[in-house]
């Protein structure tokens, strides 16, 4: 076999085996991912970060809380102060962070920072059929990357074009129920589009939607993008 033969030859048998890999490294990751209901998730790594904390049942200390808008469901004083210690940094937008106390850093889509270690890039979260979650608001959604994950949490989103540009995600926490948010028909084009490893649908089970969204939703990405649907913890 020529040497360019050859080495071509060894360059397709290890393309697959990095990507089973990587893979392998998000499935890994699942069992430090919590869901406690809504979207609310408990993510324990190099620090323990909590999302939208809301009806939390357990007091518990966070590293990060991240929240993605000022919706009471989303944005709840009672529960942050549940999970909330002397240390703790919140990263919200300027609504939700108004009713908050604490170590507080506000900001809107297209921000990228680093929280004890942790980065934490804010991204567009928004509704373009409906008018609960408007865009001029800037809410957003989240990218944050733990134990070498880098974790999208949508926020309360309809399928919007942005996602299209979301890059190299591991694990997609993505909502399916409808109503105020895509449905999960929608959040299947959202998952095809973001490419994860891994997909996890939220924001059923609580305020509107059941299981029966989320699993329509991993039927519509079956073959194509793995879903993995938490018990409620």
């Amino acid at each position: 076999m020529q040497k360019g033969v050859f080495l071509i030859f060894i360059f397709l048998i290890l393309i697959p085996l990095s990507i089973n890999a990587e893979g392998k490294e998000a499935k890994s990751m699942i069992k430090d991912i919590h869901w406690l209901g809504h979207d609310t998730f408990k993510i324990v790594g190099e620090k323990v970060v909590y999302t939208d904390p809301f009806k939390i049942k357990k007091k518990d200390t966070a590293d990060i809380i991240l929240i993605t808008h000022e919706h009471y469901d989303h944005c709840s004083p009672e529960d942050v102060r549940k999970i909330q210690g002397p240390n703790t940094v919140v990263v919200t937008v300027a609504d939700c962070a108004k009713k908050l106390s604490g170590k507080i850093k506000t900001v809107k889509p297209g921000d990228k920072i680093n929280v004890e270690g942790i980065e934490v890039e804010a991204v567009p979260s928004y509704n373009t059929n409906k008018q609960f979650h408007p865009r001029a608001n800037g809410w957003v959604g989240y990218i944050f990357t733990v134990k070498g994950q880098r974790i999208y949490i949508a926020g309360d989103t309809d399928y919007i074009p942005e996602m299209k540009t979301l890059k190299n995600i591991d694990i997609a926490l993505l909502p399916v129920s409808g109503t105020y948010v895509m449905t999960a028909d929608e959040a299947v084009k959202a998952a095809l589009d973001i490419k994860p490893k891994i997909a996890i649908p939220m924001h059923y089970g609580s305020i509107v939607g059941d299981k029966g969204d989320a699993n329509r939703f991993a039927e519509g990405l079956k073959g194509k993008v793995e879903v993995v649907i938490p018990e409620e913890e």
